[in-house]
């Protein structure tokens, strides 16, 4: 009777380990599935490097999540869209506040987060994006809130005065900078419509490329493009002075 029991003990016991087995198969299955195709847009913490050599490095051990004054960061779960145990964050539900020491950045442990950022206003989060249709500055109201929330202020987002036609009000409008912008998404927390207006992405959502099979003149300095900068002839004779010219002078 003993080794019947025993018996059927073990077959069943045997059994279980393996549905135990292969579930945990199936688990495992699943998270290598969901990180191989999890959105490789995430807001990273500041100094995070390109999103594959990033994912590379980053452990998953927490220690940039822990070192956050302001709980801004968390680890991603299971079954989230970004790579689970990767550090990232959502702006509109607490954006980075750019600490200047940036202690996210020294407890990283492994350079996933590169420990050369020593000024925060050189990080890239992410690119802020401003949707002008529902922008309530672009819809001709006086709001303006990310322009004054803005850490970098008056380069990441600066305002343009656009003058109407029709009308004794002037628009003044928000603009971003691509090459100040630091992603940090103190202007999505802000904005006061029920959708944030304006948004952090990462940049190449966005952001177009010209080609490099362009040559923009104009903002190149060399010895070429320099002939092609007006100047005044040197052998060009002087125009001889009228009597408005003397006017204007006050000669008159």
């Amino acid at each position: 009777m003993t080794t019947r029991s025993s018996r059927r003990e073990f077959l069943t016991k045997s059994v279980q380990g393996v549905a135990l087995a292969a579930s945990g198969g199936l688990v495992w299955s699943y998270l290598l599935k969901q990180q191989a195709y999890a959105a490789p847009h995430a807001i990273r913490p500041p100094g995070a490097h390109e999103e594959s050599d990033f994912t590379a490095k980053c452990i998953k051990c927490g220690q940039c999540v822990r070192d956050c004054p302001y709980d801004t960061l968390k680890l991603a779960p299971a079954g989230d869209t970004v790579t689970i145990g990767t550090p990232y964050f959502i702006p509109r539900e607490v954006p980075c506040y750019m600490c200047e020491d940036i202690p996210c950045v020294k407890a990283c442990p492994t350079g996933a987060l590169d420990h050369s950022l020593e000024d925060i206003e050189e990080a890239s989060m992410g690119l802020a994006v401003i949707d002008i249709e529902n922008c309530l500055s672009w819809l001709g109201l006086r709001c303006e809130i990310c322009h004054r929330e803005c850490p970098v202020q008056n380069k990441a987002i600066t305002i343009e005065h656009h003058p109407r036609k029709i009308s004794k009000h002037a628009m003044f409008v928000p603009l971003v900078h691509s090459d100040y912008c630091t992603g940090c998404g103190v202007c999505e927390k802000a904005c006061p419509t029920e959708e944030a207006a304006i948004r952090v992405v990462q940049p190449e959502l966005v952001q177009g490329k010209i080609g490099e099979h362009y040559r923009l003149g104009w903002t190149i300095d060399t010895p070429i493009t320099q002939e092609f900068t007006p100047q005044q002839r040197k052998d060009e004779k002087s125009v001889p002075a009228t009597g408005l010219d003397y006017l204007n002078q006050g000669d008159l």
